[in-house]
């Protein structure tokens, strides 16, 4: 009995090793492999890693590189910008300059226009006096009798009366001409206290001829130029109130505005300019008190 519990047992032993012997690598085995694919798992994802990390340094390599340039091309496009203002700034200042120069060879063509007209009214005139002359003379030899101031047959000429009652021309003064014209030729090459005296002079003796506004315009410009604005006002509104059928009228609104504006009377000189625009459409005069206008950040018409 006690032999065959030993062999029983020995039997259960010898079969618990056999099923364990059967039963053990399995697992061991299992775990391995859960053990290889696991280092293989890390060794991938080290190795993503490693390549996300070489991309991301190569992408922020690339994306310096693009702001780099892009800091570049900016820079450069600012300093193009720049120099086309730059430019734009010279051709306006130039083009106001030409403007300028234009405006003022305009105006003395248009003087001497005035002046042309004028000198063919006095010629015209100057003829039909003598056409007369020529007529009366005719009619008076055609009538038996001699001409006033004739020498008769056998006598001497009548001299003219002298002494009391005696009438004296104005010798003294120059020709109109001569005064206008050396008072204009003084003004342009800036001889300013002379021009002002030959203007005055002309005024003096020849204060209703045809080119008198224009002497008196010059006056308020000889003023202006020497920034003696109070003058300039009182000047060019002479022009205004003394000579309402001048050409000078729109030019000494105008300056008479600008005058204004550089005594610090803004309301008195926007007031002015926007009377050009009004009076002046479409004038070299009006252009400009526009510009002014604009340039004060004001509208060209009253509100």
């Amino acid at each position: 009995m006690r032999f065959r519990n030993i062999a029983v047992f020995g039997g259960a032993a010898l079969g618990g090793l056999i099923v364990g012997s059967l039963l053990g690598p399995a697992p061991v085995n299992a775990v391995a492999r859960e053990i290889i694919e696991l280092q293989r798992d890390v060794t991938s994802l080290l190795q993503g890693q490693k390549d996300l990390s070489t991309q991301m340094t190569q992408d922020h390599t690339v994306m310096r590189t693009l702001v780099e340039q892009s800091s570049d091309s900016v820079g450069k496009l600012s300093a193009s910008m720049g120099g086309l203002q730059k430019s734009v700034q010279d051709v306006a200042a130039n083009g106001g300059a030409r403007l300028d120069t234009m405006s003022t060879q305009v105006q003395g063509l248009s003087d001497n226009l005035e002046e042309i007209k004028s000198r063919l009214g006095k010629l015209n005139q100057q003829l039909t006096d003598l056409q007369n002359t020529v007529q009366n003379l005719d009619a008076k030899i055609s009538g038996g009798s001699a001409p006033a101031g004739t020498v008769p047959m056998g006598g001497a000429a009548a001299l003219p009366p002298t002494g009391v009652g005696a009438t004296t021309p104005l010798s003294a003064a120059p020709s109109a001409d001569t005064l206008y014209s050396n008072g204009y030729r003084d003004l342009q090459s800036g001889k300013y206290d002379l021009s002002h005296q030959e203007f005055l002079d002309y005024l003096k003796y020849y204060g209703d001829t045809d080119l008198a506004s224009n002497a008196q315009f010059y006056l308020g410009e000889i003023a202006y130029a020497q920034k003696q604005y109070s003058d300039a006002i009182a000047q060019y509104e002479k022009v205004l109130t003394n000579y309402p059928k001048s050409f000078k009228l729109a030019p000494a609104r105008l300056k008479k505005g600008m005058a204004q504006l550089e005594l610090g009377q803004k309301t008195q000189g926007i007031r002015e300019l926007r009377e050009v625009v009004r009076r002046y459409p479409g004038t070299e005069e009006e252009r400009r008190a526009r510009a002014k206008l604009r340039d004060l950040g004001v509208a060209a018409a009253a509100p």
